[in-house]
């Protein structure tokens, strides 16, 4: 199936996805959707008569839809999208009942050029996938792409570096005034008992102090992103005289996104969407290289 409709990207909003690095895909057509999603819906019929997938029930039966999304790509040198989706219907349905999707993964690369340069013709680069959904599908689904295509699937972790980038681009956009704080999260080492900081901050005034930060429009430095770091820091030491330098950023907040340190990524407005995608794009080709 091919769908020309912007609005099927919305179903990346407000989901939390887990996030994997994947080299490229050997071999793959996109004229073979329609077998690909019957030899994967086979495969994972044979994982649930092992008991290996989630067991839902004996009277539903499980599909497998994969899609090609044209307009979410960064440019015309990036690939199609790739959406996969798990879906159940039960055998007591109507037939024009809408099936219950139970699991979503989306290949995509935006501004992927990277990678895409200089690669065979045999190859398709889609580098960044999010899955939505049970671990088990996730790994069912992976392993049948590694096996069919020849590549590998890694998760992908997000360190504090591409955090503190995260909320320093975030905290920048122009968003309504009715939105939610920018939090960070910091984890504190060396304790017997886990400890978790949380650090929130009006969107306005976030929004400002990269505004006297930035010197730029449209140009983000990493000497910027430290500046609007040490200047948080500082303000939290100079009201709680607590060294937040000394603890680890394990997930940022903001209104455009949430990211965790695990991987784990929330994308919340949809007018910075392609933009979230470039960065976790980039986050994942660097993972391969």
């Amino acid at each position: 199936q091919e769908s020309g409709e912007p609005q099927r990207a919305a179903f990346l909003l407000r989901k939390g996805w887990a996030l994997y690095s994947v080299s490229p895909l050997y071999r793959f057509s996109r004229g073979r959707l329609r077998e690909y999603a019957r030899v994967l819906s086979a495969g994972l019929a044979a994982e649930r008569h092992r008991g290996l997938a989630v067991q839902v029930g004996g009277d539903t039966d499980t599909r497998v839809a994969l899609s090609s999304l044209p307009h979410l790509r960064g440019s015309e040198r990036d690939p199609p999208a790739l959406l996969v989706q798990l879906s159940l219907r039960s055998r007591a349905s109507p037939k024009n009942s809408e099936d219950k999707v139970i699991w979503s993964g989306c290949f995509c690369s935006m501004h992927g050029d990277d990678l895409s340069e200089n690669m065979p013709e045999d190859f398709t680069c889609l580098p960044l996938f999010l899955a939505n959904g049970a671990e088990t599908y996730t790994s069912i689904v992976g392993s049948w792409f590694q096996k069919t295509f020849d590549c590998s699937f890694r998760r992908l972790a997000i360190n504090p570096l591409s955090l503190s980038w995260m909320v320093a681009m975030w905290a920048g956009c122009n968003v309504d005034k009715t939105a939610s704080a920018v939090e960070l999260v910091f984890s504190v080492p060396r304790l017997s008992q886990p400890l978790d900081i949380s650090y929130a901050i009006h969107p306005e005034d976030a929004k400002a102090l990269w505004d006297t930060v930035q010197k730029t429009p449209g140009e983000i430095t990493q000497e910027e992103v430290d500046v609007f770091m040490n200047c948080l820091y500082s303000h939290f030491h100079r009201h709680f005289k607590i060294h937040l330098s000394a603890a680890k950023l394990v997930k940022v907040s903001t209104a455009i996104a949430q990211a965790h340190c695990d991987g784990i990524v929330k994308i919340l407005h949809s007018q910075y969407l392609s933009g979230v995608l470039m960065l976790l794009t980039e986050l994942a080709i660097s993972q391969i290289q």
